[in-house]
C-alpha cells in the first residue's frame, strides 16, 4: 500500500485579489507607454525646446533685469543689485512716460482704425471677383513685402519739407509745405507710414474670412430686396466678427512693438516717439554718448508685454463669450 499524500489547499490569492478589487484596493498596476506616445513627445520636444530657448527665457531675463539695477559695469559682471519695483516706479513716475503713452496709443488706435477700414473695403471690393483682380491684390501686398528700411526710407524721402512728394503735390493745390518729419508731426507721419504697411494684412486675413460666408445668403438677401449696404451690416460684417477679432488682435500686438519703421523716420524724436521706441532708446542709446539705462528699457519692454497679454485675454474672453 503505498503513502497517500494530502493534496495541497487551494491558495486563496486568486480569491483575495478579486475581493480587493471589488472594494477598489487593487494594488496599481504600471502602465506602460505606447510607442505613438513617444513618437508624439519627440515632434512635440524640439517645438518646446524652441519656445523655452528663444521666448520663455529672453522674458524671464527681461523681467529680471527690470528688478535689478544694471549699469554698465554691472551688465559686464552680472552683480547687479536688486531693487524690486524701484525700476517700474521711476519710469512710470518720469516726466516722459505719460505723454509717451498717449502718443502711444494715437499711433496704435490711428492705425488699427485705418487698416481695418481700408483692408475691409478692399476685401469687399475684391470678392466680387473681375478681371485682373488677382493682378491688383498682388500689387497691395508689395507694401508687406518690402524690407522695413526701403518703406521707411521712401516715405521718409516723400516727405521730405524741401523736396519731398507730398508737399509738391500739396502746392499744387495751393497748400503750404507741411514739415511732416518735425517733432509737431512726426507722429501722424510714422502713422500714416504705418497704415500704408498694415493694409495688406488686413486684405490678405480679411479677404480669407469673406471666402467663408456663403453666397446664398446675399442671393437671398438680393430677393428680399436688400441693398449692398443693407447687405454689408446685416451679413458680411456679423458674420466676420470672429475674423475681424483675431485681425485686431495681431495688429494691436504688431503696432504696439513697432520701431524699425518709427526709428528710420524720425529716431523716436518729437511726438512719434512710443514706447517701444523709448525701451529701444534707453538700452541702446542716440550716439556715442548716450546714457544706457538697461534695466529701465527692460522695465518698459516688461509694460508693454502686460499689455499685450491683457489683450490676449480680452480677446479670449470675447471669443468664449461668443461661442456661449
Amino acid at each position: 500500500m503505498g503513502i497517500h499524500t494530502p493534496a495541497p489547499a487551494p491558495s486563496l490569492e486568486p480569491a483575495l485579489e478579486a475581493q480587493r478589487a471589488e472594494l477598489g484596493d487593487a494594488p496599481p498596476r504600471r502602465r506602460r507607454i505606447r510607442p505613438s506616445t513617444w513618437a508624439g513627445l519627440a515632434f512635440v520636444a524640439p517645438l518646446v525646446i524652441y519656445l523655452a530657448l528663444l521666448y520663455a527665457y529672453p522674458l524671464y531675463e527681461n523681467v529680471s533685469m527690470s528688478l535689478h539695477r544694471f549699469t554698465r559695469a554691472t551688465f559686464v559682471t552680472g552683480q547687479a543689485p536688486f531693487v524690486g519695483l524701484d525700476i517700474y516706479r521711476e519710469v512710470i513716475g518720469s516726466p516722459q512716460f505719460w505723454p509717451i503713452v498717449r502718443q502711444t496709443a494715437t499711433f496704435v488706435i490711428v492705425s488699427l482704425v485705418f487698416q481695418y477700414a481700408i483692408g475691409l473695403a478692399l476685401a469687399v471690393f475684391f470678392r466680387r471677383g473681375f478681371p485682373l483682380s488677382g493682378l491688383l491684390r498682388g500689387l497691395f501686398l508689395v507694401p508687406w513685402l518690402l524690407p522695413i528700411i526701403v518703406s521707411a526710407t521712401t516715405w521718409q524721402w516723400m516727405m521730405d519739407a524741401d523736396s519731398g512728394i507730398i508737399n509738391r503735390l500739396l502746392g499744387v493745390f495751393g497748400v503750404d509745405p507741411v514739415w511732416w518729419l518735425n517733432a509737431d508731426h512726426s507722429l501722424w507721419a510714422v502713422t500714416i507710414a504705418n497704415i500704408w504697411l498694415g493694409i495688406p494684412f488686413n486684405l490678405v486675413i480679411l479677404y480669407s474670412g469673406l471666402q467663408n460666408v456663403p453666397a446664398d445668403l446675399y442671393e437671398a438677401a438680393s430677393l428680399d430686396g436688400a441693398g449692398a449696404w443693407r447687405q454689408f451690416w446685416s451679413i458680411t460684417f456679423p458674420l466676420l466678427r470672429p475674423v475681424t477679432a483675431i485681425t485686431l488682435l495681431l495688429g494691436f500686438v504688431y503696432t504696439l512693438k513697432v520701431v524699425d519703421i518709427v526709428w528710420i523716420m524720425t529716431m523716436g524724436t518729437g511726438t512719434s516717439q512710443t514706447l517701444a521706441t523709448w525701451a529701444y532708446s534707453m538700452a541702446f542709446g542716440k550716439g556715442t554718448s548716450a546714457v544706457i539705462k538697461y534695466s529701465q528699457a527692460s522695465a518698459v519692454g516688461s509694460i508693454l508685454l502686460l499689455v499685450a497679454l491683457v489683450m490676449g485675454f480680452v480677446y479670449l474672453f470675447v471669443q468664449r463669450r461668443q461661442e456661449d
